[in-house]
């Protein structure tokens, strides 16, 4: 329990409030970190679901209207992986770290699973983890006269997709200033290393390691000879061009969140970001681990070294 006059330390509860058991744990969340003597935190939009006719209803308090995003210590999400996507969204304006609470299916980014959320909740009071700091990427849109006409970010990936269904999208690929190839497609994923294991992974890209400083570049069901997965320094400037005798319009996606629509001649240009998103780990597991954990793999017959 907190001390009579300390300050009261606020806790960001996110949950994905279109299923149940989200909600429910959120719930739980929350009772836990009111035990403790801190302030829950909801987003205004899920406040409604997750609180109403609750018993810690009126102790829970909603973000950037009772508390400035800038008084957050810890976000916790439960969910899977778009839910942290959302609260990545959220809370990066103010380097605030997230630690994820897997509802979902693979979970990657996740750190616990639903059966330790009395053990997350009890470390975040604890303050008893680590902070890993992940590559995001900037994304920017130029028109076909240069003009630059949007901006945003990434945490996963941003992708230049076909709006059209049927049809192939005409692009150039451009690596750090110098045109690569030409070639029609379904589009073209541009991901950071934790992207790797997301759109990137399901279109044939390589698994990079989290700790590698990297960016990737992977067509979609490009018509060519040489469409193979990039792998780049994070310095360099990736970009790709919709020609502009291109027949099919395009659309940009940024971590499945944000879009805009792309015209003959839009440019898309994805650089390293200056500002991260911070992950909570309760532990400093390999990641080798949680790549046999998450996708099941089969490592029976494994003899190992100990070396």
């Amino acid at each position: 329990m907190t001390e009579p006059n300390a300050p009261r330390r606020a806790f960001l509860v996110i949950a994905h409030t279109g299923r149940d058991e989200s909600v429910r744990a959120a719930r739980e969340a929350i009772a836990g970190l009111i035990d403790a003597g801190a302030v829950p935190v909801l987003p205004p939009d899920d406040a409604p679901d997750v609180t109403a006719g609750q018993p810690g209803e009126g102790a829970c308090r909603l973000l950037g209207i009772d508390v400035p995003l800038e008084a957050i210590e810890l976000a916790i999400v439960l969910g899977g992986d778009g839910t942290i996507l959302r609260a990545a969204e959220l809370v990066r304006p103010a380097s605030i770290p997230i630690i994820g609470v897997n509802l979902g299916h693979v979970g990657f980014l996740a750190e616990a699973e639903r059966e330790d959320l009395h053990e997350v909740v009890r470390r975040a009071i604890g303050g008893d983890y680590e902070v890993e700091e992940r590559m995001a990427i900037d994304v920017v849109v130029l028109d076909a006269d240069d003009r630059e006409v949007y901006r945003t970010w990434a945490l996963n990936e941003a992708t230049v997709e076909k709006s059209t269904p049927g049809k192939m999208v005409e692009v150039v690929i451009e690596v750090g200033g110098r045109p690569l190839s030409s070639f029609g497609c379904d589009g073209v994923v541009m991901a950071t290393p934790t992207g790797s294991t997301a759109y990137a992974f399901s279109a044939g890209g390589p698994v990079v390691w989290p700790n590698i400083d990297a960016m990737l570049m992977v067509p979609l069901s490009a018509h060519a000879l040489f469409a193979r997965p990039l792998v780049v320094a994070p310095t360099s400037v990736l970009a790709v061009e919709l020609r502009a005798t291109t027949a099919s319009p395009g659309i940009l996606w940024c971590d499945g969140r944000r879009s805009t629509p792309l015209g003959p001649g839009a440019r898309v240009e994805v650089t390293r970001s200056a500002t991260t998103v911070r992950l909570a780990r309760l532990s400093r597991g390999q990641f080798t681990d949680r790549l046999v954990h998450k996708f099941d793999l089969p490592v029976a017959g494994w003899r190992g070294s100990g070396r």
